[in-house]
C-alpha cells in the first residue's frame, strides 16, 4: 500500500500508484545509463549530479517542471536516482525508469541533503557547467566537498546527439504531426484573421494527434508561432493579434512536443500573390534550402555545409540578410532547455555528421522594413543522417508553388 510522504522528513522515497508507461523501454534507458557510466569511468568520477531538464529526462525518463525549485538525476556506479520536490507528489517516481527520492521544503537545502545521500562526501563529481548556477555550484561544493569536479555537459551532449532507433521513430512521428499542424494552419489563413486564431488551429490539431498517437504520454509544451508582415523578421517572435492583410508575407512554425522531444515545421507563405521583389528573394532562399538539403550526408561537416550556403548567398548578394545558422540538432529540447550546440550548422562548429544524427536545414533571410521584398523568409526540413545520405522526414511542401494562399 502506498504511504503519504512525511513532510517533516528531509527526503524520502514517495511512490504513489503504479509506474506509468514511459516514452521508451527499460532497455533503452539502461543503455543510456551505461553510456553515462562510461563517461564517468573515462573521467574517473564517483558520481554525477545532472541538473538540466534535458539530461534528467534523457537518462531517467522524467521531464520535470522546475517552477523555481532544483531537480537532479544522481548517478553512481551502482545507483541512479531522481531527486524531486514534494510539490510533485508521486509523479516523478511514476515517470522515472529508476529510483526516486522526494525532498521536502520545511528547511533549506533538503535538496542537497538528498543529493548527498547518494553521492556521499569527498568523491570525484561530474556536473553540468552550462546549467549549474553560481549558487548551485557553491552549494554542491559545500555539501559534497568533492575531491574533484568535472564538467560533463559536453560529453552528455555528444551522447544525446546520436539517436537510437526508438528515438528516430518518435522523431518521425513528430515530423508527421508537425505537418498536420501546418495543414491546419494553412486552412485557417484568411483575410482579416488574427495571428493568434491561426496559431490556435495548428496547436489544437497537433495536440489532438499527439493524444491519439501517444495516449500514455504527458501532453505538454506543444506550440505554434504564426507571424505576419513585420512580425516575420525574427524566427522566434511571439504570436500577436494582428489581422492578416492582402499581400502579407507569412511565417508558419509548428512545434509538436512528444515526451520532451522537439520537432518542427517552418514555412514562408504569402496571402495573395507576392510582388516581384518578394518573389525573387523567396526563390533565392528556397534555392539555398535545396542546396543545403543536398549537402547533408555522412562525413560532411557543419562548418563545411555552412560555408557552401554562405557562398551561394554571397553570389546572390544576400549574405548580409542571413539571420542565424542554417540548422540544428533534434531530441530532448525545447525553446527553454536542451540545445545541442555541437550539432549546429555554423561557421564555428566542425562536427562531422554521422548516421543516426538528426539535423534541420533552415536558411532564413530577413529583409529590413522599407526595402523591396521586406520580411523574414524561412524554410525548415528535418533530416535523419543515414549510411548513404539523408532521409528527409518533412512532407509539407515549400516555395511559391505550394504556399501562396489566394
Amino acid at each position: 500500500m502506498n504511504k503519504p510522504l512525511n513532510m517533516r522528513k528531509e527526503f524520502a522515497p514517495f511512490a504513489n500508484g503504479t509506474r506509468a508507461e514511459l516514452p521508451f523501454s527499460q532497455a533503452e534507458y539502461n543503455a543510456r545509463l551505461s553510456g553515462l557510466r562510461a563517461i564517468m569511468a573515462a573521467n574517473d568520477l564517483d558520481a554525477v549530479v545532472l541538473t538540466s531538464m534535458q539530461n534528467v529526462a534523457y537518462y531517467s525518463g522524467f521531464l520535470y517542471c522546475a517552477f523555481g525549485r532544483p531537480y537532479a538525476f544522481v548517478v553512481t556506479q551502482d545507483q541512479a536516482v531522481t531527486i524531486s520536490a514534494g510539490i510533485d507528489g508521486g509523479q516523478p517516481a511514476r515517470r522515472s525508469a529508476f529510483e526516486a527520492l522526494t525532498y521536502t521544503d520545511w528547511q533549506r537545502d533538503n535538496y542537497w541533503r538528498a543529493v548527498r545521500s547518494i553521492t556521499a562526501k569527498g568523491g570525484a563529481v561530474g556536473y553540468e557547467g552550462d546549467h549549474l548556477t553560481l549558487q548551485g555550484s557553491a552549494s554542491l561544493s559545500g555539501f559534497l566537498t568533492p575531491a574533484k569536479l568535472v564538467d560533463i555537459a559536453p560529453a552528455t551532449m555528444t551522447q544525446r546527439m546520436s539517436k537510437s532507433p526508438a528515438e528516430l521513430e518518435l522523431i518521425r512521428h513528430g515530423a508527421r504531426i508537425a505537418d498536420l499542424g501546418g495543414a491546419a494552419i494553412r486552412e485557417a489563413i484568411h483575410l482579416g484573421t488574427r495571428e493568434i486564431d491561426v496559431a490556435m488551429a495548428g496547436r489544437d490539431a497537433m495536440e489532438l494527434e499527439i493524444a491519439r498517437s501517444f495516449p500514455d504520454s504527458e501532453i505538454r509544451d506543444s506550440w505554434v508561432w504564426f507571424q505576419s508582415g513585420l512580425n516575420t523578421d525574427g524566427a522566434h517572435n511571439p504570436v500577436t493579434t494582428r489581422k492578416l492583410a492582402m499581400g502579407d508575407i507569412l511565417s508558419l512554425n509548428t512545434f509538436p512536443m512528444i515526451s520532451g522531444y522537439y520537432t518542427a515545421l517552418e514555412r514562408t507563405l504569402f496571402l495573395g500573390e507576392p510582388d516581384a521583389a518578394s518573389l525573387k528573394i523567396w526563390q533565392a532562399n528556397v534555392a539555398a534550402h535545396e542546396l543545403g538539403l543536398s549537402l547533408i550526408k555522412p562525413g560532411a561537416t557543419c562548418s563545411g555545409i555552412t560555408a557552401a550556403i554562405n557562398d551561394f548567398f554571397t553570389e546572390h548578394q544576400l549574405l548580409q540578410y542571413r539571420s542565424f545558422g542554417y540548422g540544428h540538432s533534434f531530441g530532448i529540447l525545447s525553446h527553454y532547455y536542451g540545445r545541442e550546440a555541437g550539432l549546429e550548422l555554423r561557421e564555428d562548429v566542425d562536427t562531422v555528421l554521422r548516421p543516426g544524427m538528426v539535423v534541420s536545414m533552415e536558411p532564413m533571410l530577413t529583409i529590413p522594413e522599407g526595402t523591396p521584398g521586406a520580411g523574414g523568409y524561412r524554410e525548415h526540413d528535418i533530416l535523419i543522417v543515414t549510411e548513404t545520405g539523408a532521409e528527409n522526414i518533412t512532407g509539407f511542401g515549400y516555395g511559391p508553388e505550394h504556399n501562396i494562399v489566394l
